[in-house]
């Protein structure tokens, strides 16, 4: 996803000269070529994450549109606080685009982890969260993201689903029908592992390549013929963080939420990013026993 976006961003610069690209190292030779042939709106600050954020404020109220990137550590949770001020505060728009998300370098210890990030920009007003689940959909949704004019956090991945789905910015997917069981909602990358775990289930899986704002319409949809609200979210970030959002699409019914995902547990172990993955319970087996021992 990673390689898609510095494509993809590439791509852009070349296509509308109201975008800039501001970066603090990472992936900055990914943008030699683009740096050269755009040098004022490809910015590299270096390892300076606050300063990161607040180029990007600056340039954004200066109308450029533009469009900030390193790890999601380094990106949300370091400088929150320009998140909030130099960003939110100031009423303007720009595009944040992680890479690294809650485990997938292992290696490079607690500090390349990102589980809290959704969790963090949620506590903010007006933000769009798109999780892409493939390069194809964070190649559509940078596109969507750079074409906008507000806040929106681009989350990439090195876990990846095996294809594409034929998403829709800010809306959900149905992927599978099923007749009277929970409804599953599987957050971006997670979403093989969720039909592996559901397989022969009475299920309904929704997918959900943007979580912010969340699909009300399309979950209260699912779940519109069924006696019971059962509602199953997978998300590969802190568990729990869209539970608040389904229990305010379904606050004038009766309903059970079940919230699986990076635990706040702290996992002191390198490891690999599958190892991580199971330890967090998000993998296929994993996934089938919790959700048939909650469902019963």
């Amino acid at each position: 996803m990673r390689d898609r976006f510095i494509s993809t961003a590439s791509t852009l610069l070349d296509e509308d000269p109201r975008l800039a690209v501001v970066l603090a190292d990472i992936s900055a030779t990914g943008f030699d070529a683009a740096a050269a042939a755009h040098p004022d709106r490809v910015i590299n600050v270096g390892i300076r994450e606050q300063l990161l954020i607040g180029a990007t404020g600056g340039l954004a109220l200066t109308g450029v549109r533009p469009i900030a990137h390193t790890f999601g550590s380094f990106l949300v949770e370091r400088p929150f606080e320009q998140v909030k001020l130099d960003l939110g505060h100031q009423g303007v728009g720009a595009v944040l685009v992680s890479a690294l998300g809650s485990y997938d370098w292992p290696a490079g210890g607690r500090t390349h982890m990102s589980p809290a990030d959704v969790a963090l920009l949620d506590t903010l007003p007006g933000w769009t969260v798109h999780v892409p689940g493939h390069p194809d959909e964070a190649e559509l949704l940078l596109r969507d993201a750079a074409a906008a004019d507000g806040l929106v956090y681009v989350r990439l991945s090195l876990q990846q689903n095996a294809e594409a789905r034929p998403i829709t910015p800010g809306r959900f997917l149905t992927v599978r029908q099923g007749r009277g069981g929970p409804v599953v909602i599987a957050v971006g990358p997670v979403l093989d592992d969720v039909l592996a775990a559901v397989a022969g289930l009475d299920v309904t899986v929704l997918y959900a390549s943007t979580v912010r704002p969340f699909d009300s319409a399309a979950l209260r949809g699912a779940l519109a013929d069924r006696a019971n609200a059962d509602v199953v979210v997978v998300e590969p970030y802190l568990a729990g963080a869209s539970t608040p959002f389904v229990a305010e699409a379904l606050a004038d019914r009766p309903h059970r939420v079940l919230g699986l995902g990076v635990s706040r547990q702290e996992l002191r172990h390198y490891g690999t990013m599958q190892e991580h993955i199971a330890a967090h319970g998000l993998d296929a087996r994993s996934l089938r026993e919790r959700i048939s021992a909650w469902a019963v």
